[in-house]
């Protein structure tokens, strides 16, 4: 079916209340520490004492002996594997032979109330045998370093090799060689992890709770309980937050709370405390990254030599394919004609870390961003003009030989955020003042690139059902959830724009394993465009089925008719006065049989990858972005308050206005925290914090201004035109931030958060040049 004109769109593109939005200002929506049942008991773990140790003997008997306990379990009560994970199924649900994290679980309780579960834990004493820890990445590939697992500690090893990196250097009339690093983040959901486990149909259990990717949770379900599938039914409870957080943590505690069901045969919550999430939940990677750039004295790019070292800590988890985006997207939205980059995830003593809003992004354009304005000083140009030269365009080749057939919108990014300002002007001027005053005014740039969905990654598809009431509403589900980014409303208004009904006539349920076929996990921002997709598909479906009966109510060809606003009309003179509503149609449709319910299943197309090469089509398409920033400096204490921020993101097409505008508010906020507040500190492998009174996010008085310009180029492969925006909203604020800083203080900080400190410190850090060099080749040529 073609895509109607934008001036036909009912729905799309509309300001439309969210779809839970009453119930959650009314508080009528049911999170998961939520859901209670009689008879229940309370579940709570044991944790490690150690980073890294040998256990040596684990005794529960104190605990079994407490009054109102119920089972106290150790990895020998396990029937199935012992382990899990959707990559490397190495992860302990309740360690056996030793701990290799401070947040791993060696026991878990459940007893009558949660006091007696929390004393119980604290009466289990477990004997260890510590082991020297390690907990710098580029350290654990050493081979004397302490061994994390017993194949090592390379967790995987991504590359890219395009042209002919030496002849690009030696070609290059400049080339820089510098050094960044980013911290440990915290997803900082509002809602900790929580669950409630009941006995199921035949030796099965059912688990409501905080889920994000049920489908994964329930994989290891079935390897951990030794269940078929089928016995393991998952439900999703309202979400408060996900940000990428509730996947892998959240199947340990359902694998504890599931074992701890079967063993009592009596339902079983359990929720996190903020000190327990905190703990044991998994964190954006830190890296460290070096950057080689050669470049020709005007600024064209020559080459690009990137080595980046990324602490997986503990456990596998996403790391694989969070580093596999980062090699993929490493050069920028450049064009590079030879780059050499290699990316090596590396096992800790650390928190573990995994999925978190920009999957490997927010790390790489810090970097790359952070260069590309380095090189325009030393160039003596400015950071938009260097950009402009560079930027990926229409049919160029990407660092992994993958040619861009679509619409490449970089410089439409640019020219928006930099529109009605003199930025080149600009950015000299504050780079030449004295700084004489307290405060020291900087603007920034920065610009992204980031590919669609899953790409190469794996399997890539979705489904959504569609079921039309006999009075004319719809109920739709989705293997994909909501966990408060606003899917459920942007796929109810692609459904609604199909159908040509309002939204507020179409009820989107919660996802659950039993009623909805898996459509892959929730991340890489692929909810809008896959499910948007597989919405369509379903929706054309019914369409195909419902309008020879429209047509002959009407008495009219169905190429005829139009569906928008609960009725359906006939462009045909003679019965123009005539109309059916939508309920009327369904009913007259359940009449003659014809089926309402609809699965609409979409698969992406095809990419490719060489591992070996690091070349092929990783991703099937790609957005783009542009930011701006601008930033006062308190020169005295080093404090830093973003004034303004400009944010333009190449869409493809508007879903929802009222989503995508919050998508890039929440975006930016989340980046701001990223640039100068957040660090999830931990010395030899403890944690420095526990709760948020330590740790620092930023709050509404912290978010400046945000202009938001959206731009629309309509990508044939999307729902109605469009990709995707949750993450490139989050990834490339934080370099805008801190390049408007290093103009406005000229000292560069190249290590994540720029803490007060750190803005003070950044002049000795970059005269003492430890921080990298810059070597000038001009006088060779």
């Amino acid at each position: 079916m073609a895509d109607p004109k934008p001036e036909q769109f009912k729905v799309i593109g509309s300001r439309v209340p969210r779809v839970d939005a009453i119930d959650k200002v009314t508080g009528h929506a049911k999170y998961g520490a939520d859901y209670n049942v009689p008879g229940q008991l309370y579940g709570a773990s044991k944790y490690s004492d150690y980073p890294h140790a040998k256990i040596i003997r684990i005794d529960t008997s104190k605990a079994l002996a407490l009054d109102g306990v119920r089972a106290v379990l150790t990895h020998k009560d396990i029937p199935g594997e012992k382990s899990f994970g959707a990559i490397h199924p190495h992860q302990m649900v309740l360690c056996s032979d030793k701990v290799r994290f401070f947040g791993d679980a060696v026991a878990v309780v459940a007893a009558e109330t949660l006091e007696i579960a929390e004393e119980a834990v604290a009466l289990i004493t477990v004997e260890y045998e510590p082991f020297p820890v390690v907990t710098d990445p580029r350290a654990a590939l050493e081979s004397d370093s302490p061994q994390v697992h017993e194949n090592g500690n390379l967790c995987f090893h991504h590359k890219v090799r395009k042209g002919d990196i030496a002849d690009g250097f030696a070609h290059s009339d400049i080339v820089l060689e510098r050094e960044y690093s980013t911290q440990r983040i915290e997803h900082s959901y509002i809602e900790p992890e929580a669950i409630l486990v009941e006995p199921g149909e035949n030796g099965g259990v059912t688990i409501t709770g905080s889920l994000q990717n049920l489908y994964n949770i329930r994989r290891a379900l079935s390897r951990v309980l030794n269940l078929p599938l089928n016995r393991i039914r998952l439900i999703q409870a309202s979400l408060g937050g996900s940000f990428g957080g509730k996947d892998e943590v959240m199947s340990a505690i359902c694998a504890r709370g599931a074992l701890l069901t079967l063993a009592t045969g009596r339902p079983v919550k359990m929720v996190n405390s903020r000190e327990d999430s905190m703990r044991e939940s998994y964190k954006r990677h830190p890296y460290k990254l070096k950057y080689k750039v050669g470049a020709s004295t005007d600024g064209t790019l020559q080459a690009m030599e990137i080595t980046i070292h990324a602490d997986a800590g503990a456990y596998s988890a996403m790391s694989p394919f969070v580093t596999w985006r980062s090699v993929v997207q490493a050069t920028g939205p450049y064009i590079v004609p030879n780059v050499k980059t290699d990316v090596f995830a590396a096992y800790t003593n650390n928190c573990y870390t995994s999925a978190m809003r920009g999957f490997g992004s927010p790390q790489i354009c810090f970097a790359a961003e952070s260069l590309m304005d380095e090189l325009a000083e030393a160039l003596g140009l400015d950071p938009l003009e260097l950009r402009l030269k560079n930027i990926l365009k229409d049919n160029c080749s990407t660092a992994t030989g993958q040619i861009l057939s679509h619409k490449v919108s970089v410089g439409e990014a640019l020219s928006n955020v930099t529109k009605g300002i003199e930025f080149g002007n600009i950015w000299k001027a504050n780079r030449n003042k004295d700084n004489r005053s307290k405060i020291a005014k900087g603007i920034g740039l920065s610009c992204s690139y980031r590919g669609v969905s899953l790409g190469a990654e794996g399997t890539d598809a979705a489904g959504v059902a569609i079921s039309i009431q006999t009075d004319g509403s719809a109920v739709v589900s989705c293997g994909l959830v909501d966990m408060g980014q606003g899917a459920a409303t942007t796929i109810s208004m692609v459904v609604a724009e199909e159908l040509g009904i309002s939204v507020d006539r179409i009820r989107f349920l919660s996802a659950d394993t039993t009623s909805i076929p898996d459509s892959g996990p929730t991340v890489a921002s692929r909810t809008s465009f896959m499910a948007g997709n597989a919405a369509r598909v379903g929706a054309q479906e019914l369409m195909k089925r419902i309008k020879p009966v429209a047509a002959e109510m009407l008495d009219c060809p169905d190429s005829s008719l139009i569906f928008s606003d609960n009725q359906i009309r006939s462009t045909i003179e003679s019965v123009l006065d005539k109309s059916i509503f939508f309920g009327d149609l369904a009913a007259a449709c359940f009449r003659k049989g014809i089926s309402l319910f609809a699965h609409g299943w979409y698969k992406s197309p095809t990419t490719t990858w060489d591992e070996h090469t690091g070349q092929g089509d990783a991703y099937f398409t790609y957005v783009y972005a542009a930011n701006l920033a601008e930033v006062e400096v308190d020169l005295v204490t080093g404090q830093v308050k973003v004034t303004r921020f400009v944010s333009s993101h190449d869409v493809g097409r508007t879903l929802n206005l009222n989503g995508a505008k919050g998508q890039i508010y929440g975006g930016v906020a989340m980046g701001l925290g990223y640039a100068l507040l957040e660090d999830y500190a931990q010395d030899d492998g403890l944690p420095s914090l526990s709760n948020f009174d330590e740790y620092l996010l930023p709050t509404i008085c912290d978010i400046p201004d945000i202009d938001i310009i959206l731009i629309e180029n309509p990508d044939s492969l999307g729902p109605f035109g469009a990709k995707s925006l949750g993450e490139p909203a989050c990834e490339l604020a934080a370099p805008a931030i801190v390049n408007a800083v290093a103009n406005a203080t000229g000292l560069r900080v190249r290590d994540l958060p720029l803490t007060l400190e750190r803005v003070l410190l950044g002049k000795s850090l970059v005269r003492s040049g430890a921080r990298g060099s810059t070597k000038s080749r001009s006088e060779k040529h």
